[in-house]
């Protein structure tokens, strides 16, 4: 390079010595160089130790034959195994990794503080408790968006003045909640709350409120109205109606007698009658009357088996499901710890607490109230 000087020379094809320029024979081997006089190389000059050659000035005319012994042609970066790896030029910009679509890219506010407050981890599926960082069992960190949510649910439900449906039958939206935050909230087919699909809800079906700090719901004249669980026993009257299993019934007194003669001295024949106190009439859809069965006693047991009244087919009604009981013209009924409870219809306005249940059309929903 800079002071460094080269000289033209012959190579000899029998031991690859350097001879001078113009030599006929080999200094190493007395080969013939004649033979070779075209191929030409370029060398580096000798160390200072050996005698000095004159150097040539300016190169020939000719291009000179390429040195024998050729460099390797390296491998291609890519398939180099081994070696350090090279830092990335000074100003290079590193490619940039497009980020992953988060799962909850897509959820709403309300659903991802739902999800936040019962968090199951994705690599074990075991349940995450709220405010914990990573999964007890395998230690997989929770999303970010998780963390966001439950910080937002805990915040939200620091106002004592507030609730939040939950709903718990909804033909493949089971688990979705919705939160009360407003002074009313309409529930139908149109409102606050919608529910489209479901053709036994009414346009404005009814009206969740806060009055006094305390959750009303309000039925808006709808024509199936809004059937609240049965807690033990509750006073009912005749005409009410009221939810067990999937049956529909109405309590009805017992009919004014109507076994007298007729004008000309005639008497209706008829199977024997027994002295009821009630009846209980069935409700089948389209408000069609099914069967009607009159109480023997003072009481009458509904269930799937073994009571007076019997709906084996009946997935949702239990053995002993509830029971109508008449004491002194006055009317109650009480629910047998069913599985899936007895359900009677308010009337206009009712006030809610927490874990109260309630049937909007097919829509099964449950109250939660702050209990802090």
């Amino acid at each position: 390079m800079g002071n460094e000087q080269h000289e033209i020379g012959i190579v000899c094809g029998q031991c690859d010595t350097w001879s001078s320029m113009g030599a006929t024979s080999c200094t190493a081997c007395d080969n013939d160089l004649a033979l070779f006089g075209s191929r030409q190389s370029v060398l580096p000059a000798p160390l200072p130790s050996a005698p000095v050659r004159p150097a040539v000035s300016a190169r020939p005319a000719t291009t000179p034959a390429p040195p024998l012994h050729r460099p390797a042609t390296p491998l291609p970066a890519a398939a180099t195994s081994v070696g350090p790896r090279r830092a990335p030029a000074a100003g290079a910009v590193p490619a940039q990794k497009t980020p992953a679509r988060s799962e909850f890219a897509d959820l709403s506010q309300e659903e991802l503080m739902e999800q936040a407050r019962n968090y199951v981890c994705r690599s074990c599926s075991s349940g995450v408790p709220s405010g914990h960082k990573f999964c007890g069992r395998c230690g997989t960190a929770v999303p970010l968006e998780i963390m966001n949510a439950q910080t937002l649910f805990f915040g939200d439900m620091q106002n004592p003045a507030k609730a939040k449906l939950i709903l718990i039958r909804g033909e493949g939206m089971d688990g979705l909640s919705f939160h009360l935050k407003a002074e009313q909230h309409i529930v139908g087919r149109n409102g606050q709350l919608v529910f489209p699909d479901d053709p036994f809800v009414s346009p404005k079906h009814a009206n969740f409120f806060y009055r006094d700090g305390k959750l009303v719901v309000r039925d808006e004249g709808s024509l199936n109205g809004v059937y609240i669980r049965v807690r033990g026993t509750v006073d009912i009257v005749p005409s009410d109606t009221f939810l067990a299993g999937e049956q529909l019934f109405r309590l009805d007194s017992s009919p004014k007698p109507s076994d007298g003669q007729d004008p000309d001295g005639t008497y209706f024949y008829s199977s024997p009658k027994h002295p009821s106190p009630f009846r209980l009439t069935q409700i089948l859809q389209g408000g069609a009357v099914g069967m009607t069965v009159c109480a023997r006693g003072s009481s009458l047991q509904i269930g799937r088996e073994g009571g007076d009244l019997n709906f084996p087919g009946d997935l949702y009604m239990s053995g002993s499901h509830c029971r109508i009981e008449e004491s002194s013209g006055r009317f109650s009924l009480t629910d047998l710890n069913s599985r899936n409870g007895t359900y009677v219809r308010i009337k206009s306005e009712r006030e809610l607490g927490h874990g109260d249940y309630l049937f909007i059309g097919r829509k099964l929903l449950r109250v939660e109230l702050n209990t802090n």
